[in-house]
Order: structure tokens, then sequence, then C-alpha cells
């Protein structure tokens, strides 16, 4: 055997290896990062760039955590809990969760919805009951054929997302000096706070939070030795900073379209406004990309949140149901929204906004599982990484109050 092929023989392994991080990333980049983002470019231009930035920087320490839990315990985050809470507080807290699901599912399903209407012109509701149907095509996937192909098949669709997405940018690049500014922190009234919420609220995902655990631990499985877990943590460590590092790539440059193509451009704040002025700016071969891209996202994501929503129930209430009636439950207040005739981008931005609210309770019991030596043993966090997802804590509810006094007050 050559040198060559024994060097490149663990390349490729680790390579193999890389996936978990791929599925928990599209939520990352899901059509309410594509609601919310738009919105932010074409309001404000470059000023919030500074919050995907930090967002990301967050959701990529949040998400190796995760993954670490569930391979360092051989438990997910969701059955931790169940463990530890009691039986009410248990209840309460997965209905929290799975009101957090339903306004990911809300959001995924609308985003899909939108994108048939603007390929094809299907009436939304006629669009979600088709992204039910394909996502479920989907879920089936990893039902029948276990997590690899569902991960390939996901990260197709990652590929598929980053070109829609960003393809538009080689036809008009933003100015370099105005994104610099935008990496300064400050925000402009009330509207500023909202959007910078809804970005956070779909930049740092709970349900995400909740399903790496059990997507990284499925995959790999339980490490039992020291050694093998840092292997293993290492590989994971690559997996995330690739697979986060590509969902902020998109995101950012979402908002640089939005900024560099729709700003002071009428009705720019509804995702059709902006596919028509991105289409009148750029073309309609980059509109049509910039569709597909979302199609794209919407069925990728709603997929994976439908996953999560089992991996909760799962662990919380130590119940299963099938995965095809869950993606029904979950689909019904998306589908009945759609019937009657709501603002759908405005509702795919609310719900990024509820989101944010639920972050916390995912943070904070990850934060304390990963601390804990009895649960992490030698891989439990230092005084550094303690530090740092307490400050990630703070600042989330933080934003979440000034969001709900700028709101009231004015």
């Amino acid at each position: 055997m050559s040198t060559t092929a024994r060097s490149t023989r663990p390349a490729a392994r680790g390579l193999f290896l890389l996936g978990p991080a791929f599925v928990a990333a599209i939520a990352y980049v899901d059509p309410g990062n594509v609601a919310a983002n738009l919105t932010g470019g074409a309001r404000y231009g470059y000023l919030l760039v500074w919050v995907l930035v930090v967002a990301n920087l967050m959701a990529g320490l949040v998400q190796y955590q995760s993954a670490k839990l569930g391979l360092v315990s051989g438990r997910t985050l969701p059955e931790l809990l169940g463990d530890r809470l009691k039986p009410t507080a248990r209840r309460l807290f997965w209905v929290q969760a799975e009101l957090v699901a339903a306004a990911t599912d809300l959001a995924e399903v609308i985003g899909g919805a939108i994108a048939l209407n603007l390929l094809f012109g299907l009436p939304l509701f006629v669009g979600g009951l088709i992204v039910g149907a394909v996502s479920t095509g989907l879920l089936a996937l990893q039902s029948r054929y276990g997590q690899r192909p569902f991960e390939t098949v996901i990260i197709g669709l990652l590929a598929i997302i980053a070109i829609g997405f960003l393809a538009g940018l080689f036809i008009t690049p933003p100015d370099g000096f105005a994104v610099l500014d935008g990496l300064i922190p400050r925000f402009d009234g009330t509207g500023s706070v909202l959007l910078s919420a809804s970005m956070l609220g779909a930049t740092v995902m709970p349900h995400a939070i909740y399903v790496h655990s059990a997507l990284a631990r499925d995959r790999h499985g339980h490490s039992a030795t020291p050694e093998a877990r840092r292997l293993i943590l290492r590989t994971t460590r690559l997996d995330v900073i690739v697979a986060l590092g590509i969902a902020g790539i998109v995101n950012i440059g979402m908002l640089l379209l939005a900024a560099v193509n729709l700003r002071n451009i009428d009705a720019t704040d509804t995702i059709s406004g902006a596919h028509a002025a991105i289409g009148a700016s750029l073309g309609p071969g980059i509109a049509l990309v910039f569709s597909i891209g979302l199609l794209a996202s919407g069925l990728a994501s709603t997929s994976v949140g439908t996953y999560a929503g089992a991996t909760i129930m799962a662990g919380l209430l130590k119940r299963r149901i099938p995965v095809f009636l869950r993606r029904l439950i979950t689909l019904v207040p998306a589908v009945a929204l759609l019937a009657a005739g709501i603002d759908p981008t405005a509702a795919l931005v609310v719900s990024q906004v509820f989101l944010s609210f639920g972050i916390p309770f995912a943070l904070v019991p990850l934060l304390r599982l990963t601390n804990d030596p009895n649960v992490m043993a030698e891989q439990v966090n230092r005084r550094p990484m303690r530090l740092a997802l307490s400050l990630i804590v703070v600042l989330v509810v933080a934003l979440n109050f000034a969001l709900i006094g700028l709101t009231v007050w004015g």
C-alpha cells in the first residue's frame, strides 16, 4: 500500500464521520432566517450584520456542547432532563418545548409554501400540503434506511440552499467598508431590536439544541473510554465548525443581498416582494435560484424539526408516537394559518421572535448538565467555557427583556 493511500485513509474516515452537525445546521437556514435576514437588510442595510456574526458564534459553541453531551453521557438532552425533573415540571417543560417546535414548523411550512407559490403560482394552502407530504417522504427515508442516507440528502439540500441564497452576491457584491461598519454593535429604534431578537431566534434554535445531542449520540454511539471520546469529539468539533460556518455565511449573505439590492425599495419586507425586487435587479435567473433555495430550506428544515419534536417527546414524556403522526399534528396549525390568509412573512418573523424566548429553556439546562462532572466526567466544562456559556444565556435574556420594554413603552 502506498504512503499516499495510508495518509488519505484517516482523512476519508474523518469525512465519513461528518454529518450530524449538518442536519442540525439546517435549522439555522430555515425560512424564518430568510424572512428575518431579508427584512433586516431591506430596512436597516448593513446595521445588523454584527447580530448575525455574534449569533452564529454563539450557535456553534452551543451546538458543540449539545453534541458533546450526547456523546459523553450516552443520553440526549431531553432524556437527561426527563430523568431529573419531577412529573409536573417535566410535563410543563415539554409543553413549552413543543410550542417552540410548533413555531419552528410554522415557519418552515410557510416558507416552503411561499417558494412553491413563487415557482409555480400554487396557492399557499396547497403549497403547505405539498411541503408536508414531501417532508414526510424525507422522514420515511430516515425511518427505513437510517441516519446516514438522511444526512446525505440533508447535506445536498444545504448545498442547494447555499447556492440559492448566495448567487446574487456574485452579481452585485456588497460594499466591504459598509460590511465592516455593520460589525459595530448598535441598534436603531424598537424595530431593529425586534428584528435582532428575530434573527437570534432564527439563528440559535432551541429545537436544534435538543436534537443535536440525539443526532451525535445515534450516529457515533456512546464512547466509553476517555481516549475514544477525545477522538470522536475532535471530529465533532470539525463537523460543527464546517456546518455552522456554512450556515453563518448563508445567513450573512442573505442580509447582504437585501442590503445591496432591496434597500429603500417598497414592499421588500416580505419574501414575495423581495423575490420580485431581486428579479428586477438581478434578473429572473437569480430570482429562480433564490426560490429553489427557499424551497430546499423549507423541505429540509421541516423534516429536521419533526425529528427534533420526536426526540423531545421521547426524552421528556418517555413516549413515542409514529413520526408520520407527528408530521400531521404539527402540519395542521401551519396549513390552517395559510388557509386563513395571514401575512406569511409577518408570521415567519413573529415565529422567530417566539423562538428567541424559548432559547433560555434549552440553554440553561445544557449549561448545568455540561458543567456537571457526574454527567460529563473528564469532559466537564472548564471555567472559560462556563463563563462563555453563562454570557450567552445573559445576552439572550437581556435582549428579550429589552424587546419587551421597547415594545411596551416605545
